[in-house]
C-alpha cells in the first residue's frame, strides 16, 4: 500500500463540518467517496484536522492508501468531476509511509473575515458586523496571544484533547479592501478557538475590555472570561505547514 496526500479546498457552507458523521453530511465523506467511486475500492482519507459547520478551507490536506498505480494529475482532473462543485482537488501527490495529515502537520493558519457593509457576495463568507471598532487597540490585544499557552479560555468545554497547551506564532488583524481580516497562525488549535479568540478581541475593539485585559483571560483558564465566539461563516482555514512543504 501506498500513501498519498490530497489538497483540497471547500465552502463549508452546505456541510456539518469535516468529519463524518452520522445523519449528516459532511466534507470527509464527500472525498470518500469520490475516491471510492474513482479507484472502485473503499477510500477512507485522514483529514489533517477537524472544520466545525459552516468553516471553509483554501487549503486542507489529508491521505489516503491504495495499492493502484495513477498519474497524479489525472486523478486530480477526474476527482473535480465527481466531487460537488463546492469541494474541489488542487493536487494529489505521494508520500512516505510514516507522513501523516494530522500529526505531521507543524502549523495551521486560519483567517477571520468581517464585512463592516451588508454584502450579498460575502453572506456566507464573512460576518457582517457593523460597529465601529478600535483595529489598533485589537492589535494591542491580539499580540499578546503570541506565546506558548494553556488556551484553555477559548476552548469548547468537555473536549478530548490530552492537553490544552498551543504555541501562536501570528496573530494580527489587517484590513484588506473592504473586509477586516484576522490572521492567526499556531501549531494546533483547539475546539472553537478562533471564534472565541475574534469575539474576545471584538470585545477589546468596541471598547468592553482592555487590551491588556487578554492576559488574565488567558491566565483563568476560564472559558466563561473570554467573549462569545462568531458566527463559523466568516472562518477559513488557509494554510497547513508540513516539514517538507515548509
Amino acid at each position: 500500500m501506498s500513501r498519498f496526500f490530497i489538497q483540497i479546498k471547500y465552502k463549508g457552507t452546505n456541510y456539518h463540518g469535516w468529519q463524518v458523521q452520522p445523519n449528516a453530511n459532511s466534507v470527509q465523506a464527500e472525498v470518500n467517496k469520490a475516491l471510492s467511486t474513482l479507484f472502485q475500492e473503499e477510500i477512507l482519507v485522514v483529514g489533517a484536522g477537524r472544520t466545525d459547520t459552516g468553516v471553509h478551507a483554501t487549503d486542507f490536506f489529508a491521505h489516503f492508501e491504495t495499492e493502484k498505480e495513477f498519474e497524479n494529475e489525472h486523478v486530480c482532473y477526474k476527482l473535480n468531476c465527481i466531487l460537488p462543485k463546492d469541494i474541489s482537488c488542487s493536487k494529489v501527490f505521494k508520500v512516505n509511509d510514516d507522513v501523516h495529515a494530522r500529526f505531521s502537520a507543524t502549523e495551521r493558519t486560519y483567517e477571520y473575515w468581517i464585512t463592516p457593509t451588508k454584502n450579498p457576495f460575502l453572506i456566507d463568507g464573512a460576518y457582517f458586523f457593523s460597529h465601529d471598532l478600535e483595529i489598533e487597540k485589537m492589535n494591542e490585544a491580539a499580540k499578546l496571544l503570541i506565546r506558548k499557552a494553556d488556551f484553555s479560555c477559548f476552548s469548547k468545554s468537555n473536549t478530548d484533547t490530552f492537553t490544552n497547551d498551543c504555541t501562536i506564532n501570528k496573530a494580527i488583524w489587517e484590513e484588506k479592501n473592504d473586509v477586516l481580516v484576522f490572521t492567526i497562525s499556531a501549531d494546533r488549535f483547539l475546539r472553537n478557538m478562533v471564534r472565541a479568540i475574534v469575539g474576545t478581541l471584538l470585545d477589546v475593539g468596541l471598547g468592553k475590555i482592555k487590551p491588556q485585559e487578554i492576559e488574565n483571560i488567558i491566565a483563568s483558564k476560564n472559558r466563561n472570561d473570554a467573549g462569545t465566539s462568531v458566527p463559523a461563516h466568516g472562518l477559513y482555514l488557509t494554510k497547513i505547514n508540513y516539514p517538507t512543504n515548509g
